[in-house]
């Protein structure tokens, strides 16, 4: 994995949190958040947090004697998330990375994981780690995005990418985010991982925004697709975004649009 497929600092987590999360991870965030208070757990690890898209669901809904511990690989994702929150003292903000969890072992009842997996460049390690700190009969759940294809405003911005690179197309989107969907592999690296019980399901829903300028500003300025095309050009930033603009009205009309956005989410035990 390159070094910028991670990288989510300068201004891209407010882009993220501001066009992409509304986007596409609400409906999957609620989803998440849902699954995992089925077992009213007492401890709870989420890695990969982000700007706190899932924090901002599931804090509200615990009680005052749930100890729930958000991560994040990077500082300024965590600080951004953390100032989003109201304070609550049961929710501990801490930088970790997912592959190498600075915890005890058997120390949570569900590690949960919102469209973070498939960043994780040692997934079967990021596995054992989940898998090591949690408690007998814990949870891992988590959730990824499907191909790209299945996933319809990313794979317009993606393909304006190329049009406007056609000779070295920026595969950030294709690559990374929705490019961790094969079931089998994602059972294998689980089960290396050292968990035995791994159940899959799809989950499919609709995108809507406002217009197709916002879409376009979602994934070329809130996502490290955007490392991919200042490297490319330094003012490829807005050629790419108004390419989109242009290629998604031109698909799904002006105005107010809807999409398909599907994935997968995963328990293991």
């Amino acid at each position: 994995m390159e070094n910028s497929d991670i990288d989510f600092t300068d201004s891209i987590p407010e882009f993220y949190d501001t066009y992409l999360a509304p986007l596409i991870f609400g409906e999957f965030a609620e989803d998440l958040a849902k699954r995992v208070m089925v077992e009213s757990p007492k401890t709870i690890l989420e890695t990969a947090a982000g700007t706190g898209v899932v924090t901002r669901v599931l804090a509200p809904q615990i009680s005052p004697d749930v100890k729930y511990v958000v991560t994040d690989l990077e500082q300024e994702m965590l600080d951004f998330a953390q100032n989003k929150q109201p304070e609550q003292a049961n929710v501990i903000w801490q930088l970790a990375d997912a592959q190498d969890l600075p915890f005890d072992d058997a120390s949570f009842d569900a590690v949960i994981c919102q469209l973070g997996f498939m960043f994780f460049p040692d997934k079967i390690k990021a596995a054992a780690e989940a898998k090591r700190v949690l408690k007998p009969g814990g949870e891992f759940i988590f959730n990824v995005w499907d191909r790209l294809e299945n996933n319809v405003f990313a794979d317009l911005v993606s393909q304006a990418a190329a049009k406007i690179f056609p000779d070295d197309p920026p595969l950030f989107l294709e690559r990374i985010p929705f490019g961790y969907y094969d079931n089998d592999a994602m059972r294998k690296t689980l089960q290396d991982g050292g968990f035995k019980h791994i159940i899959i399901q799809d989950k499919l829903a609709v995108s809507t925004a406002g217009s197709a300028l916002h879409v376009a500003m979602a994934f070329t300025h809130g996502t490290p697709l955007r490392n991919e095309i200042e490297a490319r050009d330094p003012d490829g930033l807005q050629k790419v975004a108004l390419a989109a603009v242009n290629l998604i009205e031109d698909y799904l009309g002006k105005g107010e649009i809807s999409a398909q956005i599907q994935g997968f989410v995963i328990t293991a035990s």
